[in-house]
């Protein structure tokens, strides 16, 4: 099963350095498990993208305050819900305050 994570951008500090090193760690750690498929930090502006009546229209963001934006995603496989939540866990015990949303990924058979 494989589940999105996504955390929102928030008031908080910039992280130190300490704070990148454990995440560093964690994310080496879930990669060498093959549990981690895909990690990243996503631009909070975006572009919204809209289709109507065959009319399509680009929009530039921001389209949230930036505490409410999506800031970084993680793809992880996990046996279960539980699993990915478990992953999730460890995640923010290491950011700290925040956070985000854990969405199971459907595609070919599933």
């Amino acid at each position: 099963m494989r589940f999105l994570m996504t955390s929102k951008g928030g008031d908080t500090a910039p992280p130190s350095e300490a704070m990148h090193a454990e995440m560093a760690a964690f994310i080496e750690e879930m990669t060498k498990a093959g549990v981690l498929l895909a990690t990243g930090g996503l631009d909070p502006a975006g572009t919204h993208i809209s289709s109507s009546g065959g009319e399509i229209t680009v929009t530039d963001g921001p389209f949230t305050e930036a505490k409410e934006a999506i800031v970084s995603f993680a793809l992880v496989e996990a046996r279960s819900k539980e699993e990915a939540v478990e992953l999730a866990r460890g995640f923010w015990r290491i950011v700290g305050d925040g956070e985000g949303d854990i969405q199971q990924v459907f595609g070919p058979g599933d």
